[in-house]
């Protein structure tokens, strides 16, 4: 069987560093899903708008690999103790493919592109090969009383963020408070945590430093990527 891909998302995050761990994490991140030519068929987007989220299968285009490990190392549980892959939602696996739930903020029908979704909370890179999209629904999909494994034992909180008022006017006012939202949700590996490291990441065509010492990130610098 061939799999085919139908779109590309496009967003704010030019590599993985700093993306959100997991969907939903931060509402104020956007993403647009443009489809391929082939698929750039209104009629196939008919009923949509009925829904408020989306299933998004995608390809792990940056983790194409030859061959697999049936155990992982979770940054969740500091890169040093092994689970099972089937227990994770880890990259690296034998087919390279991701499942994020997304909140649908839109659908433009026309325009240069064909129709486009706009898409909140996405934890893709920008670029992501879209393999198919399905609806969200609740009445099946949303579990009481559903165990989240590993998860469940974590008790992750935001951190604190400070930004000094002249770097903060560098972001664009739509993108403030996502950036602050990614921030708070500490981008760095569960694994490092030293104070005196100053972290880069790249967002919406910024190079944004920083530093993390117990549960407040300060933002050291903000500098536009040339």
């Amino acid at each position: 069987m061939e799999t085919k891909v139908i779109a590309h998302i496009y967003n704010d995050f030019p590599e993985k560093f700093g993306i959100p761990r997991q969907p939903g994490l931060v509402e104020g991140l956007e993403g647009t899903i443009v489809f391929e030519p082939e698929y750039r068929v209104a009629e196939a987007l008919r009923g949509l708008e009925g829904y408020s989220h989306l299933w998004l299968i995608w390809d792990f285009s940056e983790n194409h690999r030859d061959g697999w490990s049936p155990t992982v190392r979770p940054p969740h549980l500091g890169g040093n103790k092994r689970i099972g892959v089937w227990a994770t939602r880890s990259p690296f696996r034998p087919n390279p493919i991701g499942l994020s739930l997304v909140e649908l903020k839109g659908i433009e029908l026309s325009g240069p592109q064909g129709p486009v979704i706009r898409v909140g909370g996405a934890d893709l890179m920008n670029g992501t090969p879209i393999l198919d999209i399905k609806p969200y629904l609740p009445y099946v999909e949303s579990i009481e009383g559903a165990r989240g494994g590993f998860t469940d034992s974590d008790e992750f909180t935001d951190l604190d963020v400070e930004i000094p008022d002249e770097l903060i006017e560098l972001v664009p006012e739509g993108k403030k408070e996502a950036l602050k939202g990614i921030l708070a949700q500490d981008p760095r590996p569960h694994y490092q945590d030293d104070p005196e490291r100053i972290y880069g990441m790249s967002f919406a065509g910024l190079d944004v430093k920083f530093t993390v010492n117990g549960d407040i990130l300060k933002v050291v610098d903000i500098q536009e990527i040339q």
